[in-house]
């Protein structure tokens, strides 16, 4: 395929389609099949063709109560005029993989690519922020006396006051 045909995808909008389900980044049939260029009764039609290539660690069907938590979290309708009859895949990291394979196309090969490296972007990202959370941890019982040495500093002192000024047989 020559460079003016290459199928170029932010990854910004790949990374907005990858949700957490089920504590696994997945990605839902409909937006998989809008970015490989099928129909979605496509993509699972196809899928269903190869059970054998989609274990349950590849691939899971949301339960309803998870379909009604993604459908108000992002204000999808309920109406099933709007394409969500039913219930969609869930596809993790590697069952996006074993997808190329059973929709054989060019544009399903770009696409998946570049969803592999959106993939490892987000595990850079994760990874990073959890080398700054662990710096921060470490660095917990340090930044903590700081704080109580800033907090002594800025609190006036408590000592008593002396008195100034003769003595009176009141003010004994």
């Amino acid at each position: 395929m020559s460079e003016n045909h290459l199928i170029i995808i932010p990854q910004e909008t790949i990374q907005n389609k990858i949700l957490l389900i089920r504590g696994q980044k997945v990605m839902l049939d409909r937006d998989l099949a809008s970015l490989y260029g099928v129909s979605t009764s496509h993509l699972k039609r196809q899928v269903k063709r190869n059970p054998k290539r989609f274990p349950n660690d590849f691939m899971f069907a949301l339960s309803k109560k998870e379909l009604k938590d993604w459908r108000c979290q992002f204000g999808t309708s309920n109406s099933d005029k709007i394409g969500l009859r039913y219930t969609p895949f869930a596809f993790t990291e590697h069952g996006i993989l074993m997808l190329s394979s059973v929709l054989n196309s060019e544009r399903a090969i770009q696409v998946n690519i570049q969803i592999m490296r959106a993939f490892s972007k987000l595990r850079e990202v994760l990874a990073a922020h959890k080398q700054i959370q662990k710096k921060i941890e470490e660095h917990d019982h340090q930044i903590r006396r700081i704080f109580q040495i800033i907090e002594q500093l800025l609190t006036p002192p408590t000592t008593p006051k002396k008195r100034i000024g003769f003595l009176t047989e009141e003010s004994e």
